[in-house]
């Protein structure tokens, strides 16, 4: 296959990306590809079959570790702090890092968030509706401000503050390019010199939250380095909000376009749970794992994969490998045994997993209860998706209620 004229990181491609992927399961389904990267044209491996995908998730060969890679990219020294996130370390870093915030992502704990989930839910809603028109953009009035005023409740940032962090985490997940980082590096260092005030902050004036919890660890032994705090702020508000807007987004056009599982699921409520782990798998908002390195040659289905090779396991591929998933391009919300990988595999499982679904189960029942006669507004091709190198998500999504 011939491979030099895709480019994964366009609008057009990310509208569907599934084809394409189909072709690498069936002809080459470990295969490398040019992506134009900073400071050069790189290359990247792709894996793209449900059992490979699994495989590497497991791997430890395969680092996460960013000094393993053969290319390393220029940023200016006010960035690199922001690579001490959990997501970009391997053991035993990654599980020190993961340990500090894991209880408060755990379901026992995200249980206890549905009251004031369902609350947000309602606001948003009710205030859609006060407009006195009958449509509203999904993205932008509903599955955004959701999931970002949750994470910022969670992490205790200042009401005032919450809505500069999408604009910081859009720059955060642009590709990388000459343009693209000239209108990057001023957002992230807005980020940056933000956490660095906020920290001696809650240093001084403690408040509820995740980020006041880490500055004010009292063991030393558990207590994060100023980098470390700034990557984890950051890997918390990126990762925190952008999955599940892309979920509840992607997964309500999902719906609006197979009217009979739409008509399913309002007939039967009780399906919600099984119905967002479908619409997770179908929709795939995190469309490839982050970044992994090589640590050796290693073989994965028969292919090589150089040392220090960048490689991309692709999850929106393996959920939807026809040997693993019965009509794997239809929707179905009564699948069965929906082994998915939507939020990764192995150590670096998403952490806020049990956040994400909640969210979406509550956003998608209370959408489709309190808005019977939910439409898309606008016709299909004429949907702009965000050009991102890791998530898929719509940029808006224009429907009438």
């Amino acid at each position: 296959m011939d491979l030099s004229s895709v480019n994964l990181l366009t609008s057009d491609f990310k509208a569907d990306p599934f084809p394409f992927y189909a072709r690498l399961r069936t002809e080459n389904p470990v295969c490398c590809v040019k992506l134009s990267v900073l400071p050069r044209i790189r290359e990247a491996w792709l894996v793209t079959r449900y059992d490979d995908v699994v495989s590497v998730l497991k791997d430890p060969r395969f680092a996460k570790d960013r000094a393993q890679s053969r290319v390393q990219p220029w940023f200016p020294p006010f960035v690199r702090p922001l690579e001490h996130n959990m997501l970009d370390q391997d053991e035993p870093d990654h599980g020190r890092l993961r340990a500090a915030v894991y209880k408060a992502f755990t379901p026992n704990m995200v249980e206890g968030l549905r009251e004031r989930i369902q609350a947000i839910t309602d606001q948003l809603l009710d205030a859609a509706i006060a407009q006195g028109k009958d449509s509203m953009d999904l993205v932008r009035d509903f599955a955004l401000p959701l999931p970002l005023t949750v994470i910022g409740e969670l992490l205790g940032i200042p009401d005032q503050d919450r809505e500069k962090f999408h604009s910081w985490s859009k720059a955060a997940i642009r590709p990388l390019s000459v343009i693209n980082v000239v209108r990057t590096l001023p957002v992230m260092w807005a980020f940056v010199r933000y956490f660095r005030k906020l920290f001696p902050r809650l240093k001084t004036t403690p408040r509820e939250g995740i980020l006041s919890a880490l500055v004010n660890v009292g063991d030393a032994s558990d207590r994060l380095s100023g980098d470390e705090l700034l990557g984890m702020a950051m890997i918390l508000v990126i990762a925190g909000h952008e999955t599940t807007v892309n979920l509840i987004a992607s997964g309500t056009l999902a719906l609006l376009e197979s009217p009979e599982q739409l008509d399913l699921l309002r007939q039967t409520p009780s399906l919600m749970g099984p119905a967002v782990e479908e619409l997770l798998r179908f929709t795939s908002p995190v469309e490839m794992a982050t970044t992994r390195f090589a640590r050796e040659d290693i073989t994965v289905n028969g292919t090589t994969i150089p040392r220090g090779a960048l490689v991309m396991v692709v999850l929106a591929s393996a959920n939807r490998d026809e040997k693993q998933f019965d009509r794997a391009d239809e929707l179905n919300l009564r699948r069965q045994n929906n082994r998915h990988v939507a939020f990764g595999l192995g150590p670096h499982f998403c952490l806020g997993a049990p956040l994400a679904r909640v969210e979406a189960q509550i956003a998608i029942n209370t959408l489709l209860r309190r808005m019977p006669n939910l439409k898309l507004a606008c016709p299909v091709k004429t949907l702009r998706w965000r050009a991102t190198p890791v998530l898929r998500g719509l940029e808006s999504l224009p429907v009438s209620f």
